[in-house]
């Protein structure tokens, strides 16, 4: 049985407003958005209403925090945390949001990159206003329907929880999304999404195939809204409470391993080949690197360490053939390969101990399975037509020796298979055909200060000359304010091209044109959400979009 509301998206397109008001609001107060909530038409329950003076307000706040770097006493909080459990509740909060100029954030599973689902950037240059975070924690249905091989998903509603519902109700089918069972899927979806199955079934994001509800659906939003909403990036073109996703078929057997290669076993003549080899395999193998370091002493890490890591869809003696044929320098064996059902094989890429069960993908907790009381930052890039030269290889991976982190690594994620296949305008992710790989760079570290950010950086430059260019590409879901934070309204357009490009290429412009139509408002933003356009220029640029479907306006 489908939920009642899959999915809802509350947008000025459906809370008439004008387009160039008489008077600018007026400025409210937080205790008139919490009237409006609980007196005001609203009925929502004030028990589901957080301020900071509730002692349970901290615990909420951090429940799902997965980065110490924004739970600090110099984080912006919000004035209040409010936790719906009906979608009738969720309207309420948008409706008064509007109605009061209060600002909210949508809040899945925590996992922004830079904290923006529960917390302001504080390197904005203007002092950031009262806002709300509206948590969808309590969202987290999952309806399989085996038969179909489709499953609604609601967004509060985590990548561990969501595979685990699927493979009880069948081993046989899977879906294809991220790798850490605490994402959270509204955000995971919104920004394409993707983990070991996407050389074989593309982006998380892919698989979306519709949108049903009593207020908008995939029919009635218009086939651009829909396309923006998968890939576009959260937070941006309204709340999506569920999603009806495509499920896929897997074996029921799998095999998967990770491997060690240090630099004196010709780690880094095995890590300069797999750059030419990985997004050539057949679609059923997907093989990860991840180059960082081991050993450390005070100074100063002491070995450099490749760990390439896979999923193979089948069995161990088919997968020995196929690397001794294609990659026979990594000099895998049998001793190194595990065959398992599939959603074994997310527990054993998921980071957790080696005892545990399926059933650890249930556990929303932090302490499940990273270390989520560091603080890190994260950057990506896309490796395009050649590999990064062997030298410039050596030198990133020297990078990592130096201390400054606790953990620095640079992880690639091969592309190819399904992902050279589809259109890079198919949905708003562009990063499709001619990517051999992507990267994430990454640094953890637990103590004070700026300089592992700057380390970092410094890493990201490294890197400059031998990545995408013109522009720079990046991955909306590893969110990088280094790149561009938006302006105020005049000027936002312009200023969030140049970080817009870069997550969405040319398919920004078209994204912009959606935003306009449905909120032209900005009543969903953040400092990296599509802007609509400018006032003084909407008219002329929504026309000149010749394929623009003017969704239900």
């Amino acid at each position: 049985m489908l939920p009642t509301l899959p999915l809802l998206l509350f947008l000025l397109l459906l809370l008439p407003v004008p387009l160039s008001p008489a008077s600018p609001p007026a400025v409210q107060t937080c205790q008139d958005f919490i009237h409006c909530l609980i007196s005001g038409g609203g009925g929502f329950p004030s028990n589901l209403i957080y301020a900071p003076s509730n002692p349970n307000y901290s615990t909420i706040l951090e429940s799902t925090i997965r980065d110490a770097r924004f739970n600090s006493t110099s984080t912006p909080k919000p004035s209040l945390i409010l936790t719906p459990i009906s979608t009738s509740q969720i309207q309420a909060a948008v409706l008064c949001s509007r109605r009061h100029d209060f600002h909210i954030r949508i809040r899945s599973g925590g996992h922004d990159y830079e904290g923006l689902s529960y917390s302001y950037s504080s390197h904005q240059q203007t002092p950031f206003p009262p806002f709300a975070v509206l948590d969808l924690a309590s969202f987290r249905n999952v309806t399989v329907n085996r038969a179909e091989k489709t499953a609604w998903v609601q967004s509060g509603a985590v990548l561990g929880e969501l595979y685990y519902r699927i493979a009880k109700r069948s081993p046989h089918l899977a879906f294809p999304a991220g790798v850490t069972n605490t994402v959270g899927v509204g955000g995971h979806f919104s920004g394409g999404g993707f983990g070991f199955l996407v050389r074989k079934f593309g982006l998380a994001a892919d698989n979306v195939i519709d949108c049903r509800g009593r207020i908008l659906d995939r029919a009635s939003m218009g086939q651009d809204f829909f396309w923006a909403i998968r890939g576009g990036g959260g937070n941006t073109f309204g709340i999506a409470v569920a999603w009806k996703i495509r499920l896929v078929t897997v074996p029921s057997t799998v095999t998967v391993f990770s491997v060690v290669r240090t630099i004196e076993q010709n780690g880094l003549d095995i890590a300069n080949k797999w750059q030419s080899v990985s997004s050539k395999l057949p679609k059923e193998l997907s093989l990860d690197l991840l180059l960082t370091t081991t050993n450390r002493t005070k100074n100063r890490a002491t070995i450099k360490i490749a760990i390439f890591s896979a999923l193979f869809l089948g069995k161990t003696d088919k997968l020995l053939n196929l690397m001794q044929s294609k990659f026979p320098e990594l000099g895998l064996t049998g001793e190194d390969c595990k065959e398992m059902t599939w959603l074994e094989s997310v527990v054993f890429h998921g980071g957790f101990p080696s005892n545990a069960t399926v059933e650890a993908l249930l556990d929303r907790s932090k302490n499940s399975p990273l270390v989520w009381t560091l603080k890190y930052k994260c950057k990506s890039d896309f490796v395009r037509g050649d590999p990064i030269p062997e030298s410039a290889l050596l030198k990133m991976w020297e990078k990592l020796m130096e201390i400054e982190p606790e953990f620095g690594g640079i992880l690639m994620f091969p592309w190819g298979g399904e992902m050279e296949e589809i259109s890079e305008f198919r949905i708003p992710f562009p990063h499709r055909g001619g990517n051999l790989y992507m990267i994430q760079h990454m640094a953890y570290w637990s103590d004070e200060g700026e300089r592992h950010v700057g380390w970092l950086r410094e890493l990201y430059d490294l890197a400059g000359d031998y990545v995408s260019r013109e522009p720079r590409s990046a991955y909306v879901n590893y969110r990088d304010l280094d790149i561009g934070m938006n302006g105020e309204e005049e000027e936002g357009y312009e200023r969030a091209r140049v970080w817009g490009e870069k997550y969405f290429g040319k398919n920004f412009e078209r994204l912009v044109r959606v935003k306009t139509a449905v909120d032209p408002e900005n009543l969903f933003r953040n400092e990296q959400s599509v802007p609509p356009l400018p006032r003084g220029i909407r008219s002329q640029r929504i026309a000149a979009g010749s394929q623009f479907d003017r969704c239900t306006l």
